[in-house]
């Protein structure tokens, strides 16, 4: 093995672009599952509070899914690991439309939940663009990958609206073989990623994990993360159910969804450079208030503008919160402790976005959509004031 010290970012940029086209099309899963899950549900199951199981248990399986990912990746390569990874995603495309055209709540419900595991291999991209990347180069690795995103803003639901009547006798089915689709093509993309030379120096796995996790910067990291992320996906997933309930048709449920996958990634473009004059602290708070706001409007009115500008605040909201959370974690680790320290957070964010999302559902049926945003504010208000916290502290060391 060769020592890795980067002098410049080259490997670094090359396997962040390779990523940002990987995340384009594996990052439009979420997207299809969001737009379709919920209506899905609401046609198959004979419970209609299940209506949202189904994009509860794709968030279910990104976070089942961290540890084994991160385990594949540590011992076969992050290049091998997404190729599988991409797999899962292709038969999980395929059961969840066998699951409609068979009249199964089961097997749809399984297929989503497969699809979740495909994205908690997505979702490691964000780290994956670090691994070789200097310092002042990590927050932009991380914005280009999530630039990805944008594009796959416009094929999710796009795809949803081209393929959901492809199957004129199982509606909706068609959407998922081209959601299986897009994960053949990423499994082709994904193989042109370069493995990053490491050092041979330190054959264990470093400080133990316990002792990373305790870390304060970790704690607020992770806090900081899990709230952007799960309050993100509360919001998302309750919304087109309750904008059809609402009396909206179908293709504006999934052009605000596109609408908000647009804004969750399109200010990646510019979130690197922000953390780097700003600082990670801040831009996390704003991306805070973002999604506190982004709930204030979802309480101003039930128009198809009210929830196209939640969606859209939101999703611009979690691009800081999530990005500037994923920053922070990246000071807490050594290189040889990055797989282990990155799962565990990945299964900390994706476990409370799965519990948001389960209960998300509930809350929209028990409470209405109105209930919905208020359970924004609490949590949003505790992270600020972590942050705060850590922004003072760190402040106070001397430089």
């Amino acid at each position: 093995m060769q020592v890795h010290t980067p002098t410049s970012d080259a490997l670094a940029k090359r396997n962040a672009i390779v990523l940002a086209v990987a995340m384009a099309l594996g990052g439009s899963s979420p997207a299809i599952v969001v737009s379709l899950g919920g209506l899905v549900g609401q046609s198959l199951a004979d419970n209609k509070e299940l209506a949202t199981l189904p994009v509860s248990l794709l968030n279910l399986g990104l976070a089942i899914g961290t540890i084994p990912a991160a385990m594949l990746m540590r011992r076969a390569g992050r290049r091998i690991g997404y190729v599988v990874g991409a797999g899962i995603g292709l038969f999980g495309g395929c059961l969840a439309a066998f699951g409609i055209a068979s009249f199964s709540f089961v097997l749809f419900c399984l297929g989503t939940l497969i699809i979740g595991m495909y994205g908690s291999f997505n979702q490691s991209y964000r780290f994956a663009a670090t691994d070789a990347a200097s310092e002042s180069f990590k927050a932009r690795a991380i914005s280009w990958v999530m630039t990805g995103g944008l594009a796959a803003g416009v094929i999710g639901p796009q795809t949803v609206i081209w393929l959901r009547d492809a199957a004129p006798t199982a509606p909706f089915a068609g959407a998922f073989l081209g959601q299986a689709a897009l994960a053949l093509m990423s499994m082709a993309v994904v193989s042109f990623l370069r493995p990053v030379p490491v050092s041979a120096a330190p054959k264990s796995g470093g400080r133990p994990l316990s002792e990373i996790v305790k870390q304060p910067r970790f704690i607020v990291a992770a806090v900081a993360g899990l709230v952007s992320y799960s309050l993100m996906s509360f919001l998302m997933t309750a919304a087109p159910v309750a904008m059809v309930g609402c009396g909206l048709p179908i293709e504006a449920a999934a052009l605000g969804i596109q609408w908000h996958i647009l804004a969750m990634f399109g200010p990646s473009f510019f979130t690197g450079r922000l953390i780097s004059r700003f600082g990670k602290e801040r831009v996390t708070a704003v991306g805070l208030v973002l999604i506190a706001i982004s709930a204030a409007i979802g309480l101003s009115g039930i128009e198809i503008a009210h929830f196209w500008a939640t969606l859209i605040i939101l999703g611009i909201g979690w691009n800081f919160g999530f990005i500037g959370a994923t920053a922070m974690v990246t000071d807490c680790y050594r290189p040889e402790e990055r797989t282990k320290v990155q799962a565990a957070n990945d299964f900390l964010v994706f476990g409370s976005v799965a519990v948001a999302s389960f209960s998300s559902g509930k809350l929209l049926n028990a409470g209405g959509w109105d209930t919905v945003n208020w359970m924004v504010f609490p949590p949003v208000v505790v992270a600020l004031l972590l942050l705060a916290w850590q922004y003072r502290a760190r402040a106070a060391v001397p430089a």
